[in-house]
C-alpha cells in the first residue's frame, strides 16, 4: 500500500527486496554462466578467468608438506669385487638418507654390455 501511494505521488523508492532480487539474479547469472557469448559480460568473465590463470603465483598452490613426504630420492651403490645383494643396497639407502622406516619403491640393477653388475640404483621415499 505504501509503495502504491508513493508511486502515485511520483517518487519511486526501490525496496530492499527488489535490490536483493537484483543481486541474487546477477549472482545466479555469474555462477551459472547465464550470459550469451556475444555479450560484454561474457568477455569480462573470460578476461577475469585468464587473469586468474596467468597471474596467480605458484606458491598459492604449493603443498610443501606433500612434496616433502612424496619426494623420491635415488641412491646409487657401486658394486666392487664382492657382490652385495639388493637387501644390502636397500639397507644402505635407508642409512644414507637417515630414514630407517623409508619405503623402497624400486631397486634396479645396472649392468654393462657384458652383463656384469655395475651398481644398484635404489629409489626411496
Amino acid at each position: 500500500m505504501l509503495a502504491s501511494a508513493s508511486s502515485k505521488c511520483g517518487t519511486v523508492t526501490s525496496s530492499p527486496v527488489k535490490q536483493m532480487g537484483y543481486v541474487s539474479n546477477l549472482t545466479r547469472k555469474i555462477v551459472f554462466w547465464n550470459y550469451s557469448r556475444t555479450s560484454w559480460q561474457w568477455d569480462v568473465l573470460c578476461v577475469l578467468i585468464l587473469v586468474f590463470i596467468f597471474l596467480t603465483p605458484k606458491t598459492w598452490f604449493a603443498n610443501t608438506a606433500f612434496q616433502r613426504s612424496h619426494t623420491l630420492h635415488t641412491f646409487v651403490m657401486e658394486v666392487s669385487e664382492g657382490k652385495p645383494d639388493k637387501t644390502e643396497a636397500e639397507r644402505r639407502a635407508k642409512e644414507a638418507f637417515g630414514n630407517p622406516n623409508g619405503t623402497i619403491s624400486d631397486t634396479r640393477e645396472v649392468k654393462d654390455s657384458n652383463g656384469k653388475l655395475l651398481r644398484y640404483e635404489v629409489d626411496i621415499r
